[in-house]
Formats: C-alpha cells, sequence, structure tokens
C-alpha cells in the first residue's frame, strides 16, 4: 500500500491556437489502501494527472510523491491499466500477464505461478491459455487487471477502464474489481466520466472542473459496501454530483458565448444542453 501527494501540479499543452491549459495548480492527497476516483467531463485533464502520476506525462510545476519519495518517472510501483487493454494479440493470456515479470527478471516457474495466481484472482483460470481474439472485451480487461496486478505495485492507477464495455459487463466488472480491492487493498486512482460508477466504486470522489482542470469539489462516499448502479442511495449521491458538474459545464459553455449574444439565446442553448447523459 501507499500514499500519494499530487501537489500544485500545473500543465500546458501546444495546440494550433497557442498554449492549453490543461491542469492548473491541481493538489490532492490519497492515504494508503484507499479508492479515490477522479471525475468530471471530457477533456478537464483527469487522465492527464493519472498519466503524470503514473511518470509516464512531464508536467510544468508542482511534485508528486509516493509514500514520501519524489515520483520522477515510470516505475513497477506504480501500473496502469488503460481504457484498451492492450494486451499482445500473438501471446496468450497468461503469457500476457507473466510479460511484466519476465520484463522484471523472474524466472520462469515464478512467473507462471504468479500469473496462474492472478488469473485465478480475476475468475479466469479456465482461460489462461487463451488468445486475445478469443476472449470477450470484459475477459481481456480482467487479463490487463491480472497483469498489472502481478507486479505487486503499491499504486494501482485506472484510466477509463471500463467505458468501453456493455452495462452489463460494467456492472459485472464493478463486483469483481471491489472484490479485488477488498482482497489486496492496493491504493487506487480511479478515471471516469460515469458519476454512478464513480460512487458505486469509490471511497471518495474527486470532482474536476472544466479546462483548465482543477479539483473542484470532493465527496465522501459514505455508502455500506457493496453497492450497485441501480441502488437508490447511489442514485441519490451521483445525482448531487451530477448536478455540481452540470453547474460547471453550464458555466464553460457560457464562457464561449460571444458577448454580444441575446441572454435568452444563451439560456436556451443552456437548457439544450443540460442533460447528462453517460454522467449518470
Amino acid at each position: 500500500m501507499a500514499s500519494l501527494s499530487i501537489r500544485g501540479i500545473s500543465k500546458r499543452f501546444d495546440g494550433r491556437g497557442g498554449k492549453v491549459q490543461a491542469l492548473q495548480d491541481v493538489s490532492l492527497e490519497v492515504t494508503d489502501g484507499e479508492f479515490v476516483v477522479l471525475c468530471g467531463p471530457s477533456g478537464c485533464g483527469k487522465s492527464t494527472l493519472l498519466s503524470i502520476v503514473a511518470g509516464l506525462d512531464p508536467f510544468d510545476k508542482g511534485e508528486v510523491l509516493e509514500n514520501g519519495k519524489l515520483v520522477k518517472g515510470p516505475g513497477r510501483d506504480r501500473t496502469v491499466v488503460f481504457q484498451d487493454h492492450g494486451l499482445f494479440p500473438w501471446l496468450t493470456a497468461r503469457k500476457n500477464v507473466e510479460f511484466g515479470l519476465k520484463q522484471a527478471g523472474l524466472p520462469a516457474k515464478e512467473r507462471t505461478r504468479r500469473a496462474e495466481e492472478f488469473l485465478h484472482l480475476v475468475h479466469l483460470s479456465r482461460f489462461s491459455n487463451a488468445y486475445p481474439h478469443e476472449l470477450s472485451g470484459g475477459m481481456k480487461q480482467r487479463v490487463a487487471i491480472a497483469r498489472a496486478l502481478a507486479l505487486d505495485p503499491e499504486v494501482l492507477l485506472m484510466d477509463e477502464p471500463f467505458s468501453a464495455l456493455d452495462a452489463q459487463t460494467r456492472e459485472d466488472l464493478y463486483v469483481q474489481l471491489e472484490e479485488i480491492w477488498q482482497r489486496t487493498r492496493k491504493t487506487i486512482l480511479f478515471v471516469t466520466h460515469n458519476v454512478r460508477e464513480a460512487v458505486v466504486l469509490g471511497d471518495r470522489v474527486v470532482l474536476f472542473s472544466s479546462r483548465p482542470g482543477r479539483i473542484k469539489e470532493q465527496f465522501q462516499i459514505q455508502l455500506a459496501r457493496p453497492r450497485t448502479i441501480d441502488q437508490v442511495d447511489v442514485a441519490k449521491v451521483a445525482a448531487q454530483i451530477a448536478r455540481s458538474l452540470k453547474e460547471d459545464r453550464s458555466k464553460a459553455r457560457e464562457e464561449e458565448y460571444d458577448d454580444d449574444w441575446q441572454p435568452e439565446e444563451a439560456d436556451v442553448l443552456r437548457r439544450a444542453g443540460s442533460g447528462m447523459g453517460d454522467y449518470i
């Protein structure tokens, strides 16, 4: 387990029109074994922040510390599960899980033992010799989770890992991910734009503003576990978070309107775009 300290992180990208501020002065403390969900609209910088914590992305200002030590680049103590599972199509599920262990120099027998252990953890023991094209989307993501966990990281970073899956598969994976978290007590930093997903999974939901990404609000989720997507209390908390998100999105739209537009025109557009869609 590990604690994370994210202190004053700011980052700009080079855009066609000049510099684009992606993150601005983001600070966040994550405690040992905590499941923290970063939530917000597309383009708010939450995935960028995850990449910075992973040591994959440079930044302009601030610092990231893990257990008090400065993060200077990628490390096996922080593994990432991406939206695209990233499995090697020419390797079996077991060989995909073994890949990082081989890079780390573990002997063949130990690689096999650990791969089988973590495939069992994600309920895929029977598919250890299957190739990615023989697996469903949810099964591929479970292999990706097993591959990340096999390295025994202190922090598991998850970047919208379920967003491309159908609703039923996502709900099944919520249950399995919580089981894994309860058993391993890994520190998890999870990115999503789906508010109900955030409430089902997280100890805490950190809501980002529209670009430039800042932490707008934080919500401690005190509902008993396990939780389900259709639970009344989950829906109530998700609606509260969604209202805050909606306010920020409305404000961002208004800032993009020309100054000479009439207020009623802005109001029509605001109401037309007020649906939350996937957010709840």
